[in-house]
């Protein structure tokens, strides 16, 4: 198992010294799936939920997200992000909300993608519970990042 750069000398959580480390350009993307009852997927995509356009308010929950995963996270560098796309696609059970944070620095996006991903997800969550309440939430996962001293990796 790799060095666990999170912990001090005496073991205690400590945010890691990133100063050294060169810049690079880092891509992250995560996803959360969201399980939920046909007629729920159906009214998602058709446009026709109670509450209104569901996918709007998805997508802009999941940019405000990755935005504001330094806060969330405590151990999380406050880094200056590129660009964040987020997109709302149908599957068989549902829908997954698709998260790519993109960044030009010394630290990874793979946080603000998966956090992103969460938040989108339970604001979708919010938007179909008049619909269905019984939907579920997960996975919620990396996908694939790019960039830095550990390079590429994909699931």
């Amino acid at each position: 198992m790799a060095e666990l750069t999170h912990l001090d000398d005496e073991g205690r959580a400590r945010m890691v010294n990133v100063g050294a480390k060169v810049e690079t350009h880092r891509v992250a993307v995560a996803e959360a799936r969201v399980v939920m009852a046909p007629d729920a997927k159906s009214a998602l995509f058709a446009g026709t939920l109670p509450k209104g356009d569901a996918l709007a308010v998805t997508r802009i929950a999941a940019i405000q997200g990755a935005k504001q995963t330094p806060t969330l996270v405590p151990l999380c560098h406050p880094i200056g992000i590129d660009a964040i796309a987020a997109d709302v696609e149908v599957t068989d059970t549902g829908a997954r909300v698709v998260v790519t944070v993109e960044v030009t620095a010394k630290t990874g996006v793979e946080m603000e993608a998966m956090t992103g991903a969460a938040i989108g997800a339970i604001a979708l969550y919010d938007m179909i519970k008049a619909v269905d309440k019984g939907a579920v939430i997960g996975p919620i996962q990396l996908l694939s990042k790019s960039g830095g001293k550990s390079g590429d990796w994909t699931r």
